[in-house]
Parts: C-alpha cells; sequence; structure tokens
C-alpha cells in the first residue's frame, strides 16, 4: 500500500499554455533538456530550420514549426515523474487544448515580455479558472526588449484577475540583461550571453553591493526602486492561495537561451500539486488513492505512425493502478475490453507501459472502440463530466476525382472526426456518402486536407458552403436532446453530428432568433456534449 501511494504522490501532470509565437514549444524543448529526455537543448525549426522540437511530431508541425496537435510526454525529474502535456496555441486548436486541460493537474501560463497578456492567453486562462487549475508564470525573452517587470505584473493581473508573486526579479532587459535575483533564496543568477549555465553568486539580499557592481547606475536604481515597492506591496506567498488559482509564482527567463528555465522547474518541483479529485457525473468525489482504478480518454491520434495505421487514445488515470493487460468495463459501450497494448511517450517516441498510476496519461492502442469522453474502470459504474465540443464556424463539403477512393475518404474523415480534429454533419436522406464538415478556424481547413493527403493519399477538393452557425436543439424543461425524427417548426434544415445527436446549419446567428420564436418549448445550445 505504502508504494501504491508513494507512486500516486510523486505524479505531477500539466499543461503549457500561451498565446501562439509567445516560445511554449521552445520552453518545452528546454524542460525536457533539464529532465534528460533530450541532450541537445536544440532551436524550434521554422519553415527553412534544420532542427524538429521534439513535441511536434507530426509532419505539418515540422515544416511549418507551429503546433498543431497537443502532444504528451512523460520522463523523471528530482524524484517526480513528471506528465508534460504540450497544447496548441493558435486559437483554431483551441478545443484541443480545452480537452488537454481537463487532463490537467496545474498549468503553466507563457507569456511574451514585449507583449504581454494577448488573446489566446486569455481564453485558455479563463478554461484554467473554470476548474481552479494552479497556474505559474513564466515572463519570457527577457534577452530582448520589452514590457517593464511591474507593468507585465500589472498586465496579469487586471486582465486576468490573478495575483502575481514574483520568485524571480529581472536586472535589466534586452541587451542589457544581467541575469535574475531569486527573491526567495537570496542569490543572483548571472547569465553571460552565448552561455547556458549562470554564475551563481550569494547575497545578503537586494541591495547587496555586489547586485550593484554587476550593472549601470540607471539599471541598478530601478531594480532597487522594483524591490523597495515588492517588499511593500507583496506579502507571503501563500501555497494555499496558488493551490486554489488565485495566486501565480511569477518568474522570468529566456527559454530560447535557457536562462531561467531550470528556476522554474525548482519552483515546479516544490509547489506542483500532484493528482487531484475529479467528480464523476453524479457527483461522486474519484480519489486518486483509490484502489480501484478509472480515468477517461482526453484526446484520440490516429496515425502518429503512418506505416502501421494506428489509433491511440490517451487516457488519463484518474484513481489506482493501471495495468497493461487488465480487463476493464467500458462505461459507454457497457462491455469489458482487454487492453494488451499501451505506451507512454515522448512525444512521438513511445515505450510500452505495463503500469501507471493516477495522474499519469497513458496511450493505448485503439482498434475503434473509444471515443473522446469515454470513461473506463476495473468493474464501477462511474461516468466523468461531460468534454464539450464547440460549435464550428465554418463548413465545407469534400469530394475526390477518383471515385474508387470514396470509401477511403469516408474512413479518413470519419478517423479525423473522432480525433476531434474536424466535425461531421450528417443529412438523414443523403446519408454518409456527402457528410459535411465543420471547423472552428481556417487553419483546421489547412490540416485536414494536409493531412488527407500526407497520411491517406487522397487529392481532395473542397467546397465551401453558405453556413457559419451550428445549434444543437434541446428541450427546455429536461435539457434532453430532440430525437432526430421529431424535427423543427420554421422550416431549418436538420442534420445529425457523429453521435446521431440533432444538429441545425444556419446561415447567420439571426436565423437562430426566428427558429426560438418557431419553437417555444426548445433551447438552441452552442455546444454538444461528449
Amino acid at each position: 500500500m505504502a508504494d501504491f501511494k508513494q507512486e500516486i504522490a510523486r505524479r505531477r501532470t500539466f499543461a503549457i499554455i500561451s498565446h501562439p509565437d509567445a516560445g511554449k514549444t521552445t520552453i518545452t524543448e528546454k524542460i525536457l533538456f533539464h529532465g534528460g529526455v533530450i541532450r541537445e537543448a536544440g532551436e524550434v525549426k521554422g519553415k527553412s530550420g534544420t532542427k524538429a522540437a521534439t513535441s511536434d511530431w507530426m509532419t505539418m508541425e515540422k515544416e511549418r514549426g507551429v503546433s498543431i496537435t497537443s502532444s504528451v510526454m512523460q520522463f523523471d525529474y528530482s524524484g517526480l515523474r513528471i506528465n508534460l502535456l504540450d497544447t496548441p496555441g493558435h486559437k483554431d486548436f483551441g478545443e484541443d487544448t480545452y480537452r488537454t486541460l481537463v487532463a490537467a493537474d496545474s498549468a503553466a501560463m507563457l507569456i511574451d515580455a514585449a507583449k504581454g497578456v494577448e488573446k489566446q492567453t486569455r481564453k485558455l486562462f479563463e478554461v484554467c479558472k473554470k476548474r481552479q487549475l494552479p497556474i505559474f508564470t513564466f515572463a519570457n525573452k527577457m534577452d530582448r526588449e520589452g514590457k517593464d517587470p511591474l507593468e507585465l505584473i500589472d498586465d496579469v493581473e487586471s486582465t486576468l484577475g490573478i495575483r502575481c508573486y514574483p520568485v524571480t526579479w529581472p536586472i535589466g532587459m534586452g541587451d542589457r540583461f544581467v541575469g535574475l535575483y531569486h527573491r526567495l533564496e537570496k542569490k543572483v543568477y548571472k547569465y553571460t550571453k552565448g552561455q547556458v549555465a549562470a554564475e551563481i553568486l550569494e547575497v545578503s539580499g537586494w541591495d547587496d553591493p555586489v547586485i550593484e557592481s554587476l550593472t549601470e547606475k540607471e539599471l541598478y536604481d530601478k531594480f532597487c526602486e522594483d524591490m523597495e515597492l515588492l517588499d511593500v506591496a507583496l506579502g507571503p506567498f501563500e501555497e494555499a492561495e496558488f493551490r486554489s488559482g488565485m495566486l501565480s509564482p511569477m518568474s522570468f527567463g529566456s527559454a530560447k537561451n535557457n536562462w531561467g528555465v531550470d528556476l522554474f522547474m525548482e519552483q515546479f518541483r516544490m509547489w506542483a500539486p500532484g493528482p487531484g479529485i475529479y467528480q464523476a457525473d453524479d457527483l461522486s468525489p474519484v480519489d486518486p488513492n483509490e484502489k480501484s482504478f478509472a480515468g477517461f480518454v482526453f484526446k484520440i491520434q490516429a496515425n502518429m505512425d503512418k506505416r502501421h495505421r494506428d489509433r491511440v487514445a490517451f487516457l488519463r488515470v484518474c484513481s489506482g493502478q493501471f495495468e497493461r493487460g487488465m480487463k476493464v468495463k467500458h462505461q459507454r459501450l457497457g462491455r469489458d475490453l482487454r487492453l494488451s497494448y499501451a505506451n507512454q511517450f515522448q512525444a512521438h517516441e513511445r515505450d510500452t507501459v505495463d503500469t501507471a498510476y493516477a495522474g499519469d496519461i497513458v496511450g493505448i492502442v485503439d482498434t475503434g472502440n473509444f471515443q473522446i469522453g469515454d470513461t473506463i474502470t476495473d468493474g464501477k459504474t462511474l461516468k466523468f463530466s461531460n468534454m464539450p465540443r464547440f460549435a464550428p464556424e465554418l463548413f465545407a463539403r469534400l469530394s475526390i476525382k477518383d471515385p474508387l477512393k470514396k470509401k477511403q475518404l469516408q474512413k479518413g474523415i470519419r478517423q479525423l472526426a473522432e480525433e476531434g480534429a474536424i466535425q461531421l454533419f450528417i443529412d438523414p436522406i443523403v446519408g454518409e456518402q456527402e457528410p459535411i464538415v465543420g471547423v472552428v478556424g481556417e487553419l483546421q481547413f489547412e490540416v485536414l486536407l494536409y493531412r488527407l493527403n500526407d497520411e491517406y493519399r487522397l487529392d481532395v477538393r473542397l467546397e465551401r458552403l453558405p453556413f457559419s452557425v451550428a445549434r444543437w436543439p434541446r428541450k427546455k424543461e429536461s435539457g434532453e436532446p430532440l430525437p432526430l425524427n421529431d424535427g423543427l417548426n420554421g422550416g431549418a434544415k436538420i442534420y445529425s453530428d457523429s453521435r446521431d445527436n440533432m444538429v441545425v446549419l444556419l446561415a447567420r446567428e439571426w436565423d437562430q432568433g426566428w427558429l426560438e420564436k418557431e419553437n417555444p418549448d426548445v433551447e438552441f445550445h452552442t455546444t454538444a456534449g461528449l
């Protein structure tokens, strides 16, 4: 029993969130470097770069230097077993990030020191806030000129409504960046351009003459003013406030130069929470230390290995112990399955896993049994809260020149829909022969066409449709979905989604008002529960 609880206690599962181009994938690489996963902390590959990011495994990600899908990496650090979830920053893939955050116990929020809190960061923070996730903040790119550190703190606090506690503080910025003062350790980490390792200087406090000797008078005076203000304005770091998502430990550095990342990792080691309690749909708490196994699927990825046309269901273990080959109860299907093949990951690199514990992320080789949101247990009947699908705003039909490949196209888009990369809508009269594809953003269409060509060898044409709104009708009194054969007043065209829920596609939001007037007993929802 002691070993079981000790293994769970050393698990840490966290996600990295940021706006695109804030340096998220770069800091992920450096964290892996400090975790001993990679020997060289290399650059993220751009369009004409020479090295691909470890966490970006998809061909299109490597070519364009942009994260398209969440990736999972496990490694050991200072006695902890860490599950790191690298999420896409681009708004078009926000739904993938949302589902990934459901599987995390804490988050690291990366902000660009020159730009502060950006639009996508705000959206992702709101998801974290709803789950009361503890959040670390890392102000990146201090090797460049940017906002004043106090201005950055004000930006985070006023925009996101969370208080910051700066653990480290920059001495200078851009070309005049000297290093970081650690407020709790009373140490200076002096950095030199072109060198990763810092020179560590013991000081008596922020007003130690050693710091004055490191920089010019103007910068030192500004540093002293900032320190005086922080000492007056801030009380001690309260871990309880951090755990409740009200206070964020903040650190500064440059992921590109690997400055300050090790200090961030030490903060993570000290304060990041272990596996938390999940709540089942019947409101019963699922404690991670329960012996009874339970978990949920938050992500599905097809073709991680194109040679084998594989499909992996990513499972968050919520309680108990997972063992390869164990028999589990699939709650949605209502039948038993044996999990014979399971992996843990460092992006696309995988190792067979024999045992995993609450807090771990396990990749189950799937033959088509799993969908996003599925719950599996060792027999106990329970279901975890739904993960919603967000309403797409762009719609199209797909066609292929070669009629002999039509079934192959149907299989491809069905698999990508099961991943959550796209949404499918079926005309009940026409059937699955001509499904409509819906996405949140333009880049998702690009990724869809690219993957159909790259992974399925299909030359597909995309025909835009004049819809911009999808709504799921539900009965006002009970909240239950409307049966497909019920119909609606007002002449709306009815489709079914991939789970046979009724959905209406509209040209504009104004049309929803007409439907509500014609169907007073019906509510039109912007999300469909999984």
